[in-house]
């Protein structure tokens, strides 16, 4: 490489700038391998000038090299002869491979002038049927300074190498389109056709019309080619010192352009992903929300059926105050324990077990309800699944991670919060809740057992206060109507204060059991609503951090096309 002033500021402002994009690539969390593809194009300023050497299996690459190199250098034969990769270097041993920090590659010396300075790669065949020879012909495309493309008069241009050139436009590399086998074409007109297909497929490609030659590499190893002759001046126009050093500097900046073009695609998916997140996250507080409201209205309907059972129950009540407060039933108002007896199985009857059975079936619902937000908040996180752009970066990592923790939040929440235990722990907290209205009654036994207690107290209350008045002898005639509607009165005031006691105590441990499950619910997604914020507060760093690389990419790349 000329080192002249120009080129060596050059030279010293490409280090930098491609160091900057590597750290940058690097502290954005991109995949390994574009990490990797940095790092080389670094190393590719210090190393040898590639021109690689590229086609599909049977395009007849070992012969046309032995034909450009004037030497039987490489094996030739009908079936896939190169399976590795084999850098060809000036070296005064004819023939030696020496191993490199790859294991598929291979350099291999032979002492002929032309190689001096030039290293000529020998790729395996693009559509090999070993799989393996593809990928290593792809994956060191990125580091070729001229590619020599390929491809055989016989089927000029096929598929298969159209979608390998268009790995090189990727790249931005210098392209040489080279038609083996021109030999076949017998007319001056098939020639021409073949020239203008291959044209037109490389130039929809590239963007751009590369040179074609038409070569023989039989022709030139029986005597000599024409085609080769004017093959050799391209090259020589191409391989000249000036030219080489341009290209040598240019290559690896369109290497940079193209993995700095892929950070922002990435990023770019990214802050689509964060903007759909946000959204999701706003999903899930509306969805928590309207699943409050839900619980709200549901146990509104369960407390109205609640309250139904003790309107039943005070119907009940009132009528027996009214058959059995009478002047006609003196005898049986005499027996305090015969009354209260009537009362209960007349008045309370089965109340207490369609409390019971009612207070159940409300707490069914609600840990019914409450379980299946979970599972749907679950499910839902579960389908986030990051773009394609973004699968492998560290952003996903961290963003995965993130979501993985709030669905595993869900199903620990399923797991450990089971229907029985739910309901268990709701009955107990209500019920002890109740001690405070129904007193020691409660203790031991359930809801509506309790409640029944509490009703049957009022009996005692009602016939020891109406026994009580009838002992006034000459006054019985007004005590007992008063004393009727007295019972009416307490009757009411019980079952007024019992049906307000209920609703509280059981709208409060809605809102705690609620409560708690809203806590669990932000305790898991708080992380990744920081790391959201996080994310687009650095993404917009990262915008900004880009833009400033492919200006100055921009600007040294037009200064070395300017190079001459």
């Amino acid at each position: 490489m000329l080192v002249s002033e120009r080129v060596q500021d050059l030279l010293t402002r490409e280090r930098v700038l491609l160091a900057d994009i590597q750290s940058f690539l690097e502290g954005q969390g991109a995949p390994p391998e574009v990490v990797e593809h940095a790092r080389t194009a670094v190393r590719a300023l210090d190393e040898a000038f590639l021109m690689v050497v590229v086609g599909e299996f049977n395009a007849g690459k070992s012969s046309f090299l032995n034909a450009l190199l004037g030497a039987q250098v490489l094996p030739e034969g009908v079936t896939p002869t190169t399976d590795r990769i084999y850098v060809l270097v000036h070296g005064e041993k004819p023939g030696q491979v020496e191993p490199t920090r790859d294991p598929f590659v291979s350099r291999l010396t032979y002492p002929l002038p032309s190689l001096d300075g030039v290293a000529v790669v020998d790729t395996p065949g693009t559509n090999a049927i070993i799989r393996q020879h593809q990928a290593l012909t792809e994956g060191f495309l990125p580091r070729a300074d001229l590619v020599l493309f390929l491809t055989s008069a016989d089927r000029p241009f096929t598929e298969s190498e159209r979608q390998f050139l268009s790995l090189a436009a990727k790249w931005g590399r210098s392209v040489i389109m080279v038609v083996n086998k021109a030999d076949l074409l017998e007319t001056q007109e098939q020639r021409h056709q073949v020239r203008e297909f291959v044209e037109a497929g490389a130039r929809g490609v590239l963007g751009l019309t590369p040179p074609v030659l038409l070569i023989s590499a039989r022709g030139e190893q029986r005597g000599g080619d024409p085609g080769f002759h004017a093959l050799r001046e391209v090259l020589k126009m191409r391989l000249s010192e000036t030219e080489r050093t341009r290209l040598k500097l240019q290559n690896p900046l369109g290497t940079a352009a193209e993995l700095l073009g892929g950070e922002e695609t990435r990023a770019a998916a990214a802050r689509q992903t964060l903007a759909e997140d946000l959204r999701v996250l706003t999903d899930l507080e509306a969805q928590r929300e309207h699943h409050r409201g839900t619980m709200q209205g549901e146990l509104d309907g369960q407390l109205n059926r609640l309250g139904r059972l003790l309107s039943e129950f005070e119907v009940r009540a009132d009528r027996f105050i009214d058959d059995k407060l009478r002047f006609s039933n003196l005898r049986g108002l005499m027996n305090s324990r015969d009354l209260e007896e009537q009362f209960r199985r007349e008045a309370v009857g089965d109340l207490p077990e369609a409390i019971d059975r009612q207070f159940g079936n409300m707490i069914d619902r609600f840990v019914e309800t409450n379980l299946h937000f979970w599972e749907d908040v679950q499910a839902f996180l579960i389908r986030r699944q990051p773009q394609s752009e973004v699968a492998r970066t560290r952003f996903s990592y961290d963003r995965s991670a993130l979501l993985e923790g709030i669905a595993g939040s869900a199903r620990d929440h399923l797991a450990l919060t089971t229907q029985q235990e739910l309901a268990r722990q709701l009955s107990q907290d209500a019920e002890d809740a109740m001690k405070g209205v129904i007193g020691g009654l409660a203790g031991g036994v359930g809801i509506g057992a309790g409640i029944g207690a509490l009703i049957g107290a009022t009996a005692l209350d009602f016939t020891g206060g109406i026994l009580a008045g009838l002992t006034l002898g000459s006054l019985g005639l007004f005590v007992l109507p008063n004393k009727r509607l007295q019972a009416h009165r307490q009757l009411r005031a019980k079952v007024g204060e019992l049906r307000e006691a209920l609703e509280r105590i059981v709208r409060r441990e809605y809102e705690r059991e609620q409560e708690r499950a809203d806590a669990r619910l932000r305790d898991a997604i708080s992380p990744f609503t920081r790391f959201t914020e996080q994310e687009q507060a650095r993404l917009e760093g990262a915008r900004t951090r880009s833009e400033d690389l492919r200006t100055q990419l921009e600007a040294l790349t037009t200064d070395v096309k300017a190079l001459n």
